[in-house]
């Protein structure tokens, strides 16, 4: 019996529509024009976030990162000092946060030179993506290597430097996008310091044909054409493919010492960035996109659901026969709904 449908919690905060940004504090639960705003505010800062008026648990993300760059207490909750140094970052326009490479006054007010690429620390400019250059993509590089990673430090952050960083985000489950923002660039010094001898595993090996295979050891191993969220996919559900199934598992902790059925897939979407917290099987009903999708694509009821990944059913069923959530074989998908993420 995998986890259904579960209460939510009531909001921690009351609606509201008619506030502007700075009128009141924001935390997880608060909505509204002016939760609208912050996210609008956020976005400019280089922080991505929908737009749509909630405080969820992506807005509570955002503003942490936005937080530690600005070199504030990261506490998820929107005061006046992060109100503060979110209008000064609007109002210093390209002076301060550049729409190129996103991040605050706080961190690249100091000198000029460093918004032309030449930042001295990583973390002077967040998010850090392709396309850039200066001596903190050559401290990115070199953190790269000592986790382990095939890089050149060059100080050029290309299209070598850029499929390390989607390896690395996939293997610790962050999303996969290639930019290295706060968060990204904290866990990375970790890996870098604890050295090659724990760095994780990079993407999932990969075969010549057109869909997923199982090697012996119970992996799946991706087809070479996969796009990179694909074999994101595939890496997170190696990590729990023999974890044995736990009722509720993976809800509320994504390292669980096992996982239920949606806590599974919910594991193997968040580690593509797919998903932000993990959700009951009744919820992936309205998930995503309708119908079957080309790469991925979902089976989902109040009781039970599952996934097929590149051809390979991805299933807490099975998983006491063969010793891995994957299987070659499929199954009836009578009595489910279909979904898939969309654009894949």
């Amino acid at each position: 019996m995998c986890l259904g449908s579960v209460a939510v919690p009531a909001a921690v905060a009351k609606r509201s529509t008619g506030h502007h940004l700075g009128d009141r504090a924001l935390r997880a639960g608060a909505s509204g024009s002016d939760v609208r705003e912050l996210q609008k505010a956020l976005r400019k800062a280089g922080f991505s976030v929908k737009v749509d008026g909630q405080f969820g648990p992506s807005t509570v993300r955002a503003v942490k990162r936005f937080q530690r760059a600005a070199q504030l207490t990261a506490s998820g909750t929107v005061g006046r000092k992060t109100v503060a140094a979110l209008k000064a970052a609007a109002r210093a326009g390209s002076a301060n946060v550049s729409s190129k490479n996103g991040g605050t006054a706080a961190t690249r007010s100091k000198s000029r030179s460093r918004s032309r690429g030449r930042a001295k620390s990583l973390g002077d400019r967040v998010p850090v993506k392709r396309g850039m250059h200066g001596h903190d993509i050559r401290v990115l590089q070199d953190l790269l290597g000592d986790a382990g990673y095939d890089v050149v430090v060059d100080g050029e952050f290309g299209s070598r430097t850029f499929k390390a960083v989607q390896a690395f985000e996939a293997a610790h489950q962050r999303p996969v996008d290639g930019l290295m923002d706060a968060d990204d660039i904290t866990t990375l010094r970790t890996v870098a310091a604890a050295g090659p001898a724990v760095a994780p595993a990079t993407a999932p090996a990969v075969n010549s044909g057109p869909q997923a295979t199982v090697g012996a050891d119970g992996l799946a191993v991706a087809p070479a054409g996969a796009p990179p969220q694909v074999q994101a996919i595939i890496a997170a559900g190696n990590q729990i493919a023999s974890k044995p199934y736990k009722y509720g598992g993976g809800h509320g902790n994504w390292n669980d010492t096992g996982y239920d059925c949606s806590g599974s897939v919910s594991f193997a979407l968040h580690g593509a960035g797919l998903l932000d917290e993990a959700m009951p099987s009744g919820s992936f009903t309205s998930w995503g996109d309708a119908g079957p999708g080309q790469w991925v694509t979902i089976y989902a009821n109040g009781g039970h659901m599952y996934m097929v990944v590149a051809g390979l059913r991805f299933d807490t069923s099975g998983r006491s026969n063969h010793n891995t959530r994957w299987q070659a074989e499929q199954r009836s998908s009578a009595g489910y709904v279909v979904r898939h993420p969309p654009g894949l």
